[in-house]
């Protein structure tokens, strides 16, 4: 029998967690210590799941219900403890049978690691998902890979970002089950025997073999009404060692092959700077594209009996393009393994394969070599040559068609070496292609697909992503919640349209000033970890403009970096000014193998270490690095923001969620025209953010014109003598060319247009500057972000999903 959520009395969870400490953990009560304590609540919380989950399982078997199964190589999920407890309604339950044992709660909450399995917005988007799908009670599936470590465990060493692996899995995870005995047979390279030609049932004869092995998490929904499935891959050898080669003395040979496999399942993005470790990439990207397809192509067997209603009963979503590898081994197994003619298993994989794309940036634009993908998965590459000669006799059957046509076109990209573009296959191999915000929709169709779309029109669509308010606004920031239960009334947790109704209190003197407090707690709590950690105590009257996100040159750090050298250059020529006090807080991972953003991180910490030693800025300017940024960190950092920082060269950032996270916390937002930005200046009203700088049409222009940045220094001493202090090395005395790249790239190749939107951003930050002298106005405008930010809900997204896109008749 289901419990209701919330109805377990403090005595019963009370109990059950000491029997769990005894029975699963093995402590006495006495001699347990934090992470005990923490095991046996994670595991008792668990418990209480597991009913769902099992309930839910059993209602969509027994209702035959359409599934969707959700591939992502990130699921950045976080800490689960307060994420269960909070959607159980048992938060205060758990928080008061703890202190009756004599353990705090805000000590085992500590206690757990973050779950190492993504990198950014793309994996903290499939988490928010996964929840609430099962909040809307629909029959959802989460498929990805079970990391060992992760991404890496960021340390800054002397300014610079060290890679560390990340540890999370070092007490083993209580929230999972492993499932040995849902396991299947991943094949890479070897022969491929075709006798009745590529698109006949072939037989792969694959030279190596490894096995991916199941991990289940129970991904609760809000209120515990349902339970879905977050399904993670470990990768195994076939035998865990060569006993022969042991006993002949290579006693590490022997486990060659275990570690070989092992390392598809051990880091998320390896270096692929190498050919070894491109070549790891697309093993891990197959990998679970391949065992989740089995796994899905087994459950629909079993249920249906036939893969001709795979299209009515599944939708396979593919978050980017790293499990676009999904058609053809779709095709592969339909044909191979089951025995469909081709034609069939093609119109069968695109009815049931749907596509978000995330990214207009070429690099993360994934294409492999067609030597590679040849070399490790021959049959698919058979595949994909099949499918790439029926489109392109089709296209070649159009009026209009001619050489350009069908090269923009085709599969395979003939430039500089033969590639196979991975957008292009998971556009070509799905129903509905979908951006992931209105403007990046409208690029994906007018720039990045221009010509599949003149071929294959009636696509491309977009959903504009959402957050979960369980998480981002109910567990992180639970003063704020309480005042939207008071003011609003209960359920906004799952309809944030309901927000809207804090529209007139931005009125209400008395509700601001309550919001203010609120903001005030928490950036004293933010002060407190920053003062513990990093050693530097910073003001929490001071405006707190946040810049939390991954380091990269399109997302301009470097801008908001040069208008702070601009900032304290400013404040020391004029001491008396009426500066506010301002920190500016910076947090993100740069790509292991991405040298410019690792410079931009010593960059900041090069100016945060200047201005910290100039007695003239002393209290009035402060930068402070947030080392390792992940959700728990952004869980901390949310809500203390005053300013959210969302600059990024307009037309190159897809969507963001750190956006929406921040203004429902009552952040204001300066900005540019890109993104979902633009849908928040539209539903909170763009006199409410700092709105600068070129739009997506302006940068086209701009770049048309050339990259040098000679008018806009010429047009703003104050950026060029920002420059020139980089140049000069004063900001790294001990180094005095160090930013030398730097600087000449914005002089003459400003490809992220930093120098073009300086001057826009430096105005605009004034503006800010203003209006944090009129702290009623703050104020006002804080609260109409809030209500305006509601509609940026995961569950508005994911219901525009199912009704647009996963419906039996998508519609673009």
């Amino acid at each position: 029998m289901v419990v209701e959520a919330g109805s377990l009395s403090v005595g019963a969870l009370r109990e059950a967690i000491l029997h769990k400490l005894t029975y699963a953990v093995g402590k006495d009560a006495r001699n347990a210590r934090v992470h005990d304590w923490y095991v046996a609540t994670a595991l008792a919380v668990r418990d209480r799941i597991v009913d769902r989950w099992m309930t839910t399982t059993r209602r969509v078997y027994a209702t035959g219900e359409k599934r969707v199964y959700y591939l992502s190589l990130e699921f950045l999920i976080g800490r689960l403890l307060d994420d269960n407890l909070s959607n159980l309604g048992l938060l205060e339950t758990a928080r008061t049978a703890l202190a009756g044992l004599g353990v705090g709660f805000d000590e085992i909450r500590e206690c757990e690691p973050d779950a190492a399995l993504g990198n950014g917005g793309l994996g903290r988007l499939a988490a928010c998902f996964v929840e609430s799908m099962a909040t809307l009670g629909i029959a959802g599936f989460g498929y990805g890979i079970r990391y060992d470590h992760g991404l890496f465990r960021q340390m800054i060493v002397d300014g610079r970002q060290v890679e560390l692996p990340e540890d999370w899995l070092s007490f083993g995870n209580p929230w999972e089950f492993e499932r040995p005995e849902v396991a299947y047979e991943i094949g890479f390279g070897g022969a491929v025997e075709t006798p009745g030609g590529p698109a006949a049932p072939a037989r792969w004869l694959p030279a190596r073999k490894v096995v991916a092995v199941a991990y289940d998490t129970p991904i609760l929904g809000w209120r515990g009404q349902s339970a879905n499935t977050l399904r993670l891959w470990s990768a195994r050898a076939a035998e865990p060692m060569r006993l022969d080669v042991f006993n002949r003395g290579g006693h590490l040979d022997a486990f060659a092959d275990q570690l070989a496999a092992q390392a598809i399942s051990r880091v998320l993005y390896p270096d692929d700077s190498t050919e070894r470790g491109l070549e790891l990439r697309l093993q891990q990207e197959y990998f679970f594209t391949s065992a989740s397809l089995q796994d899905l192509l087994r459950r629909h067997l079993a249920q249906f009996g036939s893969p001709d209603s795979l299209p009515e009963k599944a939708v396979i979503q593919l978050n980017d393009t790293h499990p676009a590898l999904a058609v053809p081994e779709l095709v592969r197994l339909l044909v191979d393994e089951h025995g469909l003619d081709f034609e069939r298993a093609f119109a069968l994989a695109r009815a049931t394969i749907r596509y978000t794309n995330h990214t207009l940036l070429p690099e993360a634009l994934e294409t492999w070599p067609v030597g590679l993908l040849g070399r490790l998965l021959p049959r698919h590459l058979q595949i994909v040559y099949e499918i790439n000669a029926r489109h392109l006799a089709a296209v070649r059957a159009r009026p209009d068609a001619d050489d350009h046509l069908l090269g923009a076109v085709s599969l395979i990209d003939e430039r500089d070496g033969r590639r196979v573009r991975m957008g292009h296959l998971a556009f070509v191999g799905s129903a509905v292609t979908n951006g992931v915000s209105r403007l990046h929709g409208q690029l994906v169709r007018e720039t990045l697909f221009r010509d599949l779309d003149r071929v294959l029109p009636g696509r491309i669509t977009h959903v504009t992503n959402g957050v979960t308010l369980r998480r981002w606004v109910e567990q992180c920031n639970p003063g704020l919640a309480g005042l939207l239960s008071e003011t609003v009334g209960a359920g906004w947790q799952a309809d944030g349209s309901r927000l809207e109704r804090l529209r007139p209190l931005a009125e209400d003197a008395g509700f601001r000033e309550r919001l203010a407090r609120i903001r005030r707690a928490n950036k004293e709590r933010l002060t407190r970890r920053v003062a513990r950690e990093l050693g530097v105590r910073i003001d929490p009257d001071a405006l707190f403009d946040v810049h939390v996100k991954r380091i990269h040159e399109y997302k301009r750090q470097l801008l908001n970096v040069l208008e702070t050298v601009a900032l304290w250059q400013s404040m020391r020529a004029d001491p008396a000014g009426d500066w506010p006090p301002r920190v500016k807080l910076f947090a993100g991972k740069a790509a292991a193998s991405y040298h410019r953003a690792k410079l931009i991180i010593q960059l900041i910490h090069d100016v945060g270490r200047a201005i910290a030693a100039d007695p003239l800025v002393s209290g009035r300017l402060a930068v402070v690095f947030l080392p390792n940024y992940n959700v728990s960190v952004a869980e901390l950092v949310m809500p203390a923001a005053d300013l959210s920082e969302q600059i990024s060269t307009a037309g190159m950032e897809a969507s963001g969620t750190g956006n929406m996270k921040l203004a429902l916390n009552g952040a204001l937002t300066i900005g540019t025209y890109d993104g979902a930005t633009i849908e928040i200046a539209e539903r909170v009203g763009p006199e409410h953010l700092f709105l600068f700088g070129l739009d997506a049409a302006g940068v086209a222009a701009r770049r048309a014109r050339g990259l040098d940045s000679a008018a806009e220094l010429a047009a703003s001493p104050r950026l060029a003598a920002a420059l020139d202090l980089l140049a000069q090395g004063v900001l790294s005395p001990e180094e005095p060319r160090r930013y030398r790249e730097l600087v000449e790239a914005l002089r003459h190749h400003d490809w992220f247009l930093v120098c073009a939107d300086f001057e826009a951003y430096w105005q605009a930050q004034r503006a800010v500057d203003a209006l944090w002298h009129r702290p009623s106005e703050w104020w006002r405008k804080a609260v109409l972000n809030i209500a305006g930010a509601g509609w940026f809900s995961a569950d508005r997204a994911i219901l525009d999903y199912r009704d647009r896109i996963w419906s039996d008749r998508p519609t673009a």
